[in-house]
């Protein structure tokens, strides 16, 4: 999920965008370097910021909107809130889930799931971490009179019945239906196991038993944290630092930064250490040819899609979202704004997924205008005045590289006679927007949620409007409910990629969104910073791994 806020110079500048007359590569092209030579050529003025030894600074976008992990659902919620608080399971590099929190666990009958906690993990606060503390978590997810919470996440849990403790370090969770997906619901970044008794107001306060605990949080400024050296994973390993003069990551600043420009400066000139995904990938081009600077660049699992909101009068056929994908040049953007640094995507789980369908067996729709116009033509929009059809609206963050994007659709658009209107707004604004529908068109990306297929029923199930999860095209589909369901109810993977295989036929002839590409991971960093290994979904998980040298005096 995506970001963040800019200024209204630059807003006005993704309304009304330049070389309109150009191709989409020339175009975008030309925009970046522009901006890129004003951010790191043309401003000197970034204040130094002095820290305590072994601190970093790292940027993001956006405040999270809530660290309170079975709150909080954007990108920085899961990604520092994924910092402060520990799951049962863990991920792997192949989106295998791994033992965390939870040493083993079995299943006595498909209706009852059976936990085994790690003996002698600790809360920040000194607590034991208990069975007594999964079972309020998870009790607090499906009853929103526990912890008087409401929360989008609550329709991952839809399933479970109830959580009971067995003993100090056993926790049973009774389920109304079987559940397949329900593991993945409770692994990192996605679940975080709080004190009993944590309430509403939890995330302004969190304590986790993570590998940093909380310190400070100012809404769009920062959130600071600090190392937990009583944290039982580093307890287990004991690992020496692996370079001399070097030290684990003591403390982090987590700096909001809404303009790509000013991060780009701040890592230039050495006042932030880190950002992860954060500025243009033209920016990081030329960051890259700093002496100070370092770029880790890989494939990432994250998906950029399109949704629509299929309950509009416009959006409802078919077949206007489908001439919709037709006028996209997917392969265009991918070039020109992101210097070819992402592979394109037909379904929303990664690439090499064990769930995901194969090219060949999904509808494809290549950039074909006429294709676009025909389609729009069977539709009941016949060209009009300067050969529009119909005029459609798009909502995007500030995010500079989302904003281009849109910028750039806009002028491919109009070649199948759409005239898309582009409409920016900080994170939270826009994010409330979509959340409540209000929208036509919007852009986003999926993080972490998308590394298992129930993230179909959390995007495209009847069950799964808000509040009760991610469906913010208010899409229904009465075959897709029964795969799925179907889906989660066997423990038999062939059974259920066969059911996920078919739901993803159905959603890419039916488009309620359209999956773009998967971006790369590029992380910027200083050379201060060693031992930094990205993972694949984003995540912040390599802060826990890596080593900070001593700041340069200014």
């Amino acid at each position: 999920m995506i970001f963040v806020t800019e200024r209204k110079k630059a807003v006005r500048f993704a309304n009304n965008p330049p070389y309109r007359d150009e191709t989409a590569k020339g175009w975008g092209t030309r925009i970046c370097g522009g901006l890129v030579l004003v951010a790191l050529l043309g401003a000197t003025s970034c204040r130094k910021t002095e820290e305590e030894p072994g601190s970093v600074v790292m940027i993001i976008e956006s405040s999270p909107n809530n660290l309170d992990l079975r709150v909080g659902t954007d990108a920085q919620s899961e990604r520092v809130g994924g910092q402060i608080f520990d799951a049962l399971v863990k991920k792997d590099e192949h989106y295998e889930l791994r033992p965390w929190l939870a040493t083993s666990w079995e299943q006595p009958d498909a209706l009852t799931w059976v936990f085994h906690l790690r003996d002698g993990v600790k809360f920040h606060d000194g607590r034991p971490l208990e069975a007594a503390d999964v079972a309020y978590t998870i009790e607090s997810l499906i009853d929103s009179a526990v912890g008087n919470l409401i929360t989008a996440k609550a329709g991952n849990f839809a399933a479970v019945d109830r959580a009971e403790v067995r003993d100090r370090l056993t926790v049973v969770v009774k389920m109304k239906r079987p559940d397949a997906g329900l593991l993945f619901n409770m692994s990192d970044g996605l679940f975080g196991v709080v004190p009993r008794g944590s309430g509403k107001d939890f995330g302004l306060h969190p304590v986790g038993s993570g590998p940093f605990k909380f310190v400070s949080a100012v809404q769009d400024k920062e959130v600071i944290v600090e190392r937990s050296h009583d944290y039982w994973a580093d307890r287990a390993e004991a690992l020496p630092p692996i370079a001399v003069g070097t030290q684990k990551i003591e403390r982090i600043r987590f700096a909001v930064v809404p303009d790509t420009i000013t991060s780009a400066l701040e890592l230039k000139k050495g006042s932030a250490d880190l950002a992860s995904n954060v500025v243009t990938l033209d920016m990081v081009h030329t960051l890259e040819a700093e002496p100070n600077l370092k770029v880790e660049s890989g494939a990432g699992s994250p998906v950029v899609y399109v949704t629509f909101n299929v309950t509009d009068p416009l959006l409802k056929n078919k077949r206007v979202r489908q001439a919709v994908a037709c006028a996209i040049d997917r392969q265009a953007i991918v070039d020109a704004i992101l210097r070819g640094q992402a592979r394109l995507a037909n379904t929303l789980l990664p690439t090499g997924h064990w769930a995901a369908a194969m090219n060949d067996e999904l509808a494809q729709y290549p950039h074909d205008a006429v294709r676009a116009q025909r389609l729009l033509e069977e539709a009941g929009f016949p060209a009009g005045k300067g050969g529009v059809r119909l005029r459609l609206t798009i909502k995007t963050s500030t995010d500079e590289t989302t904003r281009l994007m849109a910028a750039v659709l806009q002028q491919q658009l109009r070649s199948a006679g759409i005239a898309l209107e582009i409409r920016s707004a900080e994170f939270g604004t826009f994010y409330a927007d979509v959340t409540k529908g209000a929208f036509q068109i919007y852009a986003l990306r999926w993080i972490g949620s998308n590394e298992d297929p129930d993230i179909f029923r959390y995007a495209y199930g009847s069950g799964s409007f808000p509040p009760k999860g991610g469906n913010r095209g208010r899409y229904s589909n009465a075959r897709v409910d029964a795969l799925l369901t179907d889906a989660s109810a066997s423990q038999d993977r062939a059974v259920r990629k066969t059911d996920y295989v078919e739901v993803q036929k159905i959603l890419a002839e039916e488009l309620p969104g359209i999956p773009l590409w998967y971006p790369n991971n590029e992380l910027v960093h200083t050379r201060r910073v060693v031992n930094v290994r990205p993972r694949a979904s984003g995540t912040f998980d390599f802060l826990r791994e890596a080593e900070v040298t001593e700041r340069a005096a200014p």
